[in-house]
């Protein structure tokens, strides 16, 4: 019996491609069916692109890292906010050298008014008046004070005639700072007064500094744009105001030589 012969496929596709479109078709269902059923973590699912973005090397904006701590992509450690980092280190640099700079003036200023408070207080000694004028400094200034019961009388802001030898004294030791700043400072008790002249203590204080100012400027060569004068009142006692002791030391004048490094 002779052999049939066998038939040609038919043309078009090879047969063992539609079993495999079969197969992925069947595939992609059961993954959709899948992913319907579940839920996305948003945040996992960005760490998760944000990684697979790293490690190709494939970064927004140049490199980023996620959450805090360094990046290491293609072998080189980058810090989180680097620009920011080296700013703040440069301004915790600027602040450390003005603080440092603030701390020498101070020294400096303490130095010099410590030796100016130990030159006046040897001249004042040597012009016997050390008794009448008491001296004290800190970091910005050397005080002279004067009792105001020493240069006024009561009520009154001319100076005595007997407290004019002691002033023309404390005009030549000021004549040794004439190049610093020199204020003259009226000050009062907080018993009101009010005169024909005088509404106030303020008034009083004033009129008083403004004496002492007039007087060292007739009698000395010190210079009046360096020489200054005002009138405090009641407002900066140095005693209890309730007592008589008390108020005779906040009735005073007081004479202050401020250090030349303020002016440098």
């Amino acid at each position: 019996m002779a052999k049939k012969r066998q038939e040609d496929p038919p043309k078009g596709l090879a047969p063992w491609i539609a079993t495999f479109g079969d197969l992925m078709n069947l595939l992609l269902c059961f993954f959709v069916l899948l992913f319907s059923m579940s839920t996305i973590d948003a945040e996992k699912f960005e760490q998760l692109a944000a990684s697979l973005a790293s490690s190709m090397s494939i970064l927004p904006n140049g490199a980023s890292a996620i959450g805090d701590g360094v990046l290491v992509s293609n072998g080189v450690s980058q810090l989180n906010e680097l620009a920011e980092y080296v700013n703040n280190m440069g301004y915790e640099a600027e602040e450390q050298e003005e603080d440092e700079a603030i701390e020498q003036v101070k020294k400096e200023q303490l130095a010099e008014t410590e030796k100016i408070a130990e030159q006046v207080e040897e001249l004042t000694e040597a012009n016997n008046i050390a008794d009448e004028v008491n001296v004290e400094f800190n970091g910005q200034y050397v005080a002279l004070t004067l009792n105001g019961a020493l240069l006024f009388d009561s009520g009154s802001a001319e100076v005595k005639e007997e407290a004019k030898p002691i002033l023309d004294k404390i005009a030549l030791i000021l004549t040794k700072y004439k190049d610093h700043t020199i204020e003259i400072e009226g000050h009062t008790d907080n018993v009101p007064i009010h005169t024909a002249k005088f509404q106030n203590n303020n008034e009083l204080s004033s009129f008083r500094a403004l004496s002492v100012f007039n007087y060292l400027l007739e009698v000395s060569e010190l210079d009046p744009a360096t020489l200054k004068h005002s009138g405090r009142g009641e407002y900066i006692p140095v005693a209890d105001n309730t007592t008589a002791e008390g108020r005779m030391r906040n009735r005073r004048v007081e004479i202050k030589i401020y250090s030349s490094v303020l002016d440098e």
